[in-house]
C-alpha cells in the first residue's frame, strides 16, 4: 500500500472545497488592525444600515482604485449599503495587498451614535 502524501492540486483543493458548507479548507482569518470606519457622515443611507449593524457582524471591504480623492481606498459596507472608508492614515498596505489579490474582511466590535455621527469600530482581518 502506497502511503505517500498526495500533492494539493487545484482539482483536488476545488474537490475538497465543494463541502456541504462551500468554504475552501484551510481558511485562516489573521487580524491585522483595529479601526474607526471614516465618512460615516456622508452615508444617506446610514440610518438604515444602522439596524443591519451589530457586534460580530461582518463587512465587506471593496477597493476603489479610481477614487478621486485617495489611491489606496478601501470602502466598506453592510449587505448593499457603502457605510464608509478604512480611514486615510492605515489603508495603504491592505489595499496593495488587496490589489495582490488577498481577501479581506472587517468584524464589528461596537457602534455608538455621538450627534448626528454614527461610530462604528471594527477589526481588519486577512483570509489565507
Amino acid at each position: 500500500m502506497n502511503k505517500s502524501i498526495i500533492p494539493l492540486s487545484p482539482g483536488l483543493l476545488a474537490m475538497l472545497s465543494k463541502g456541504a458548507s462551500g468554504i475552501v479548507p484551510f481558511r485562516r482569518e489573521i487580524f491585522l488592525l483595529e479601526i474607526t470606519v471614516a465618512g460615516t457622515t456622508f452615508c444617506s443611507d446610514i440610518h438604515k444600515a444602522d439596524k443591519e449593524i451589530a457586534p460580530e457582524k461582518v463587512l465587506t471591504m471593496k477597493r476603489e482604485p479610481d477614487n478621486k480623492h485617495d489611491e489606496f481606498a478601501i470602502a466598506i459596507y453592510v449587505e448593499d449599503i457603502r457605510i464608509g472608508y478604512v480611514p486615510a492614515e492605515l489603508n495603504e498596505v491592505c489595499s496593495r495587498l488587496m490589489d495582490a489579490g488577498k481577501m479581506f474582511f472587517c468584524r464589528v466590535i461596537s457602534k455608538e451614535w455621538k450627534k448626528e455621527w454614527l461610530r462604528i469600530k471594527a477589526n481588519i482581518y486577512m483570509v489565507e
